[in-house]
Protein backbone atom coordinates (compact mmCIF):
# COMPACT_ATOMS: atom_id res chain seq x y z
CA UNK A 1 0.00 0.00 0.00
CA UNK A 2 1.57 3.26 -1.06
CA UNK A 3 -0.07 6.55 1.16
CA UNK A 4 -0.09 9.90 -0.34
CA UNK A 5 1.55 12.93 0.42
CA UNK A 6 -1.83 14.21 0.63
CA UNK A 7 -3.15 12.21 3.40
CA UNK A 8 0.09 13.23 5.35
CA UNK A 9 -0.55 17.22 4.89
CA UNK A 10 -4.11 17.30 6.64
CA UNK A 11 -3.01 14.70 9.45
CA UNK A 12 -2.90 17.39 11.98
CA UNK A 13 -5.34 19.38 10.95
CA UNK A 14 -8.55 18.00 13.01
CA UNK A 15 -6.94 18.41 15.71
CA UNK A 16 -6.54 22.25 15.10
CA UNK A 17 -9.88 21.92 14.54
CA UNK A 18 -11.26 20.69 17.12
CA UNK A 19 -8.67 23.14 19.29
CA UNK A 20 -10.73 25.91 17.67
CA UNK A 21 -13.83 24.38 18.44
CA UNK A 22 -12.76 24.13 22.50
CA UNK A 23 -11.78 27.78 22.09
CA UNK A 24 -15.11 29.06 21.02
CA UNK A 25 -17.52 26.75 23.63
CA UNK A 26 -15.12 28.04 26.09
CA UNK A 27 -15.31 31.63 24.99
CA UNK A 28 -19.36 31.36 25.27
CA UNK A 29 -19.22 29.20 28.71
CA UNK A 30 -17.19 32.77 30.11
CA UNK A 31 -20.93 34.73 28.41
CA UNK A 32 -22.94 32.36 29.92
CA UNK A 33 -21.44 32.85 33.72
CA UNK A 34 -21.45 36.34 33.30
CA UNK A 35 -25.04 36.47 32.35
CA UNK A 36 -25.76 34.32 35.35
CA UNK A 37 -23.72 36.84 37.56
CA UNK A 38 -25.92 39.61 36.56
CA UNK A 39 -29.03 37.73 36.97
CA UNK A 40 -28.43 36.96 40.76
CA UNK A 41 -27.68 40.48 41.19
CA UNK A 42 -29.86 41.48 39.81
CA UNK A 43 -33.02 39.12 41.40
CA UNK A 44 -31.16 40.56 44.52
CA UNK A 45 -31.97 43.93 43.91
CA UNK A 46 -35.69 43.15 43.82
CA UNK A 47 -35.73 41.35 46.51
CA UNK A 48 -34.20 44.27 48.67
CA UNK A 49 -36.39 46.68 46.84
CA UNK A 50 -39.37 44.36 47.48
CA UNK A 51 -38.03 44.61 51.54
CA UNK A 52 -37.79 47.88 51.41
CA UNK A 53 -40.86 48.34 49.89
CA UNK A 54 -42.49 46.45 53.09
CA UNK A 55 -40.76 48.52 55.03
CA UNK A 56 -42.26 50.93 53.72
CA UNK A 57 -45.49 50.18 54.21
CA UNK A 58 -45.29 48.91 57.79
CA UNK A 59 -44.16 52.77 58.50
CA UNK A 60 -47.40 54.11 56.43
CA UNK A 61 -49.29 50.86 59.03
CA UNK A 62 -47.85 52.50 62.46
CA UNK A 63 -48.38 56.21 61.43
CA UNK A 64 -52.14 54.97 60.66
CA UNK A 65 -52.10 53.07 63.72
CA UNK A 66 -50.66 55.64 66.00
CA UNK A 67 -53.73 58.16 64.42
CA UNK A 68 -56.22 55.30 65.28
CA UNK A 69 -54.62 55.07 68.84
CA UNK A 70 -54.98 59.14 69.30
CA UNK A 71 -58.87 58.48 68.44
CA UNK A 72 -59.31 61.64 67.17
CA UNK A 73 -57.62 62.09 63.57
CA UNK A 74 -55.11 64.08 64.47
CA UNK A 75 -52.13 63.60 62.52
CA UNK A 76 -49.58 61.17 64.29
CA UNK A 77 -46.20 62.32 64.48
CA UNK A 78 -43.22 59.44 63.60
CA UNK A 79 -41.53 59.94 66.50
CA UNK A 80 -44.40 58.06 68.31
CA UNK A 81 -45.38 55.81 65.49
CA UNK A 82 -42.08 54.34 65.10
CA UNK A 83 -41.75 52.58 68.64
CA UNK A 84 -45.42 51.57 68.36
CA UNK A 85 -45.67 47.79 69.24
CA UNK A 86 -43.21 45.05 70.75
CA UNK A 87 -40.57 46.39 68.58
CA UNK A 88 -39.23 49.36 66.80
CA UNK A 89 -39.38 49.92 63.15
CA UNK A 90 -35.99 50.37 63.03
CA UNK A 91 -35.42 47.21 64.88
CA UNK A 92 -37.74 45.34 63.20
CA UNK A 93 -36.24 45.95 59.05
CA UNK A 94 -32.22 46.19 60.34
CA UNK A 95 -31.44 42.77 59.76
CA UNK A 96 -33.71 42.46 56.59
CA UNK A 97 -32.06 45.23 54.56
CA UNK A 98 -28.19 45.88 55.58
CA UNK A 99 -26.94 49.15 56.56
CA UNK A 100 -30.87 50.62 57.04
CA UNK A 101 -30.60 54.66 57.87
CA UNK A 102 -32.67 54.38 60.91
CA UNK A 103 -34.40 58.27 60.53
CA UNK A 104 -36.37 57.40 57.10
CA UNK A 105 -39.73 58.96 57.78
CA UNK A 106 -39.69 62.85 56.82
CA UNK A 107 -40.66 64.80 59.13
CA UNK A 108 -38.66 62.75 61.93
CA UNK A 109 -40.09 65.63 64.57
CA UNK A 110 -43.26 65.43 66.53
CA UNK A 111 -44.40 68.45 64.03
CA UNK A 112 -46.62 66.54 61.48
CA UNK A 113 -46.06 68.10 57.71
CA UNK A 114 -48.85 69.97 56.08
CA UNK A 115 -51.59 67.63 55.08
CA UNK A 116 -50.92 65.36 57.47
CA UNK A 117 -48.22 64.11 54.43
CA UNK A 118 -45.22 62.04 54.96
CA UNK A 119 -42.20 61.36 52.70
CA UNK A 120 -41.04 57.87 53.76
CA UNK A 121 -37.35 57.06 52.46
CA UNK A 122 -36.23 53.43 53.12
CA UNK A 123 -32.29 53.87 52.42
CA UNK A 124 -30.05 51.14 52.75
CA UNK A 125 -26.18 50.15 51.98
CA UNK A 126 -25.84 47.93 49.45
CA UNK A 127 -22.05 46.60 48.91
CA UNK A 128 -22.50 43.79 46.18
CA UNK A 129 -22.74 46.77 43.36
CA UNK A 130 -19.27 48.36 42.88
CA UNK A 131 -19.44 51.47 42.10
CA UNK A 132 -23.02 52.58 42.70
CA UNK A 133 -24.48 54.45 45.32
CA UNK A 134 -26.72 53.12 48.36
CA UNK A 135 -30.49 52.35 47.03
CA UNK A 136 -33.47 54.66 47.95
CA UNK A 137 -37.12 53.76 47.98
CA UNK A 138 -39.44 56.94 48.29
CA UNK A 139 -42.92 56.06 49.27
CA UNK A 140 -45.07 59.30 50.17
CA UNK A 141 -48.29 58.83 52.66
CA UNK A 142 -51.24 61.41 53.28
CA UNK A 143 -53.10 60.50 56.39
CA UNK A 144 -56.73 61.89 56.64
CA UNK A 145 -55.96 63.64 59.72
CA UNK A 146 -55.39 67.36 60.02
Amino acid sequence: MKTTGRRHFQAGFTLIEAMIALLVLTVGMLGVAAMQLKALQGAHAAYQRSVASLAAQDAQERLWAQMSENGDLACPSWADAKDLGDTSWYDTWKERLPGLVEESVDPPSGVPAPDCEFSISVKWSENRFVGEDSPVFGYTVRLPGS
